[in-house]
């Protein structure tokens, strides 16, 4: 077993390798967005040519990250550019946590209208007043420390999400301390169902309908344990009425997805195991979203944009026409030609869920 210094020190060892020269960000600051009482910084992008009633997407980085290194290394900013929405960047601060991770664990964090989940929300809230984004259409996502936040942010305000999608992440409400927070990484002292389902439905008083959940790991991670994701999944399986068994489990580029459907037989949670992948974000370099990096990882498999196109951001798997910032025009262009082929039927099921997230289809 490995002890909790043996992973601090290993964590200190990581975080020195990512140090370098900091990436031009292409984020700008956003301030004044409340009382901020979990004091983190935030930092957004919006495209210039923004559609009317646009989705927002909220990103959070892990431990040892910035929002401007996530943000490079995963290409949500540029897909942001290309398929016209927002997105919110909140970022902890060394002095809240000294290896820049979300405080997933502490009490006062993870509740609702506290700590950084409310000062999260507070940004979300500012983001939707000054860019008109259609409430309906609020997702977030993030990587270990920061997927679990993401994971915090669903349990508390399931009311303000159409869908999250949880990398290397954990279950919400199982640790309290930090040792605890690093036995339950490894997979120790993991709540039951029946305690992590309650422990969900306690977070608010939210009655549904409920936020769809992606769950993504890699399968020889040995800083948040498989054991995490499986999980998160029985976590979320009570609110939305979902069999034990799955409805649906098949082979996606090498990668294992299997999904759990609510009771109204709709895809609710997916589980994305990815082979031989180690801590950190799937990305696929050639698709022009995304760079390799600590945690960053490129597996050949765009996490970023499998993600987008299950919350129909890119159901129509073209490219806006934007503009760049030395004047030229960017034509539409099929991303289906630098990403996987998708087949019919989950083109379908993605345009369908578009649909409803815009209230045009039940």
């Amino acid at each position: 077993m490995r002890s909790m210094a043996d992973t601090l020190e290993r964590l200190a060892r990581l975080r020195g390798k990512q140090a370098g020269p900091t990436p031009a960000s292409r984020l700008k600051r956003l301030d004044g967005f409340g009382s901020n009482p979990g004091a983190l910084s935030g930092w957004c992008h919006v495209p210039s040519q923004l559609p009317k009633a646009p989705a927002l997407v909220v990103v959070l980085h892990g431990c040892t990250q910035t929002a401007a290194g996530y943000d490079t290394g995963s290409g949500w900013s540029k897909l942001a550019d290309d398929f016209g929405f927002a997105v919110l960047f909140p970022e902890q601060t060394r002095a809240n946590n000294a290896n820049l991770c979300f405080n997933w664990f502490n009490r006062d964090d993870i509740a609702r209208d506290s700590g950084e989940a409310l000062s999260i929300r507070q940004m979300i809230a500012a983001m939707i007043a000054a860019h008109a984004i259609d409430q309906r259409r609020v997702y977030v996502t993030g990587l270990s420390a920061g997927g679990a936040m993401a994971n915090v942010l669903l349990a508390c305000y399931p009311d303000l999400f159409a869908g999250g999608a949880i990398i290397a992440g954990l279950p919400y409400a199982i640790a309290e301390t930090v040792p605890e927070a690093f036995d339950r990484m490894r997979g120790h002292g993991l709540p039951g169902t029946a305690v992590l389902q309650e422990r969900l439905k306690s977070a608010s008083t939210h009655q549904g309908p409920w936020p769809t959940v992606s769950i993504w790991h890699g399968s020889s991670d040995q800083t948040v344990a498989m054991a995490n994701a499986t999980a998160t999944v029985e976590q979320w399986r009570g609110v939305h009425g979902a069999a034990a068994k799955p409805a649906a489990s098949e082979s996606i580029g090498g990668h294992t997805c299997t999904t759990w459907r609510d009771h109204g037989g709709e895809d609710a949670i997916t589980l994305y195991q990815i082979t031989g992948m180690a801590h950190g974000t799937p990305i696929d370099g050639k698709t022009g979203y995304g760079t390799s990096a600590p945690f960053m990882l490129d597996v050949g498999f765009s996490s970023t944009l499998h993600i987008a196109r299950s919350w129909g951001l890119i159901a129509s798997f073209e490219r806006m026409e934007t503009s760049t910032n030395d004047g030229r025009n960017e034509g539409s262009a099929d991303v289906a030609q630098t990403s996987p082929p998708a087949r019919t039927d989950a083109i379908t099921s993605v345009i369908e869920r578009a649909l409803r997230s815009a209230g045009l289809m039940r």
